[in-house]
C-alpha cells in the first residue's frame, strides 16, 4: 500500500538530486519554443496556452480555420511517462468528441488510431510522432514536428470531408 508521506519523501529527495526538476524544466521550455515557433510559421492557425500538467503530458492547441470552424482541435502533446510526442485531434467538448468519434467509425482513418469514448480520454483521433526524441537537436525536433503536425491537420481535413 502506498502511503503519500512516503511518496513525498521519495519525491523531495528526487528534487534535491536536481535531475527531475532540470529535465521537466527542459521539457517545458522546449514545448514553449515549439509553440512560439509554430504559432509564427503558421499566423493563421488558432493557438492556445500551453497546459504543463501534472508530469503526465504537455501539451497546446494548434488549430487551423477549417477544423476550429467544425468545434475541433488539434494538440500537439508530449507524454513524460512514455517519453513521446503525439498529435491528437479532439472536439471542443465531449459531446462533439463523441459524434465524431461515432461518425469516424465507420470511416477509414488509415494509420491513424480512433479513441473510443471513455472516462478521461481528450482525443478523437491521435497519432504517434516522435519516440524517444533527441531534445539536444532542438532544431531538427521542431522542424520534424511541425512538418509531421502539418501532415497530421492535412490528413484529417481529408478524412472528414
Amino acid at each position: 500500500m502506498c502511503v503519500l508521506n512516503d511518496d513525498i519523501r521519495e519525491y523531495t529527495e528526487l528534487l534535491r538530486e536536481g535531475t527531475v526538476p532540470r529535465a521537466y524544466r527542459g521539457i517545458l521550455s522546449f514545448m514553449s519554443e515549439l509553440l512560439h515557433h509554430m504559432s509564427a510559421s503558421h499566423p493563421g492557425h488558432a493557438v492556445s496556452a500551453m497546459y504543463a500538467g501534472f508530469m503526465d503530458m504537455t501539451y497546446f492547441a494548434f488549430t487551423p480555420p477549417e477544423l476550429k470552424s467544425r468545434n475541433l482541435k488539434v494538440a500537439v502533446v508530449y507524454l513524460h511517462e512514455e517519453n513521446r510526442f503525439e498529435v491528437w485531434i479532439g472536439g471542443g467538448n465531449r459531446k462533439i468528441q463523441a459524434e465524431y468519434i461515432g461518425r469516424l467509425s465507420r470511416a477509414d482513418t488509415g494509420p491513424y488510431i480512433l479513441s473510443k469514448v471513455s472516462p478521461g480520454v481528450d482525443s478523437i483521433i491521435e497519432k504517434r510522432l516522435v519516440e524517444s526524441p533527441d531534445f539536444e537537436d532542438k532544431e531538427a525536433l521542431i522542424r520534424r514536428l511541425e512538418e509531421d503536425v502539418i501532415a497530421f491537420i492535412g490528413d484529417m481535413n481529408g478524412i472528414l470531408r
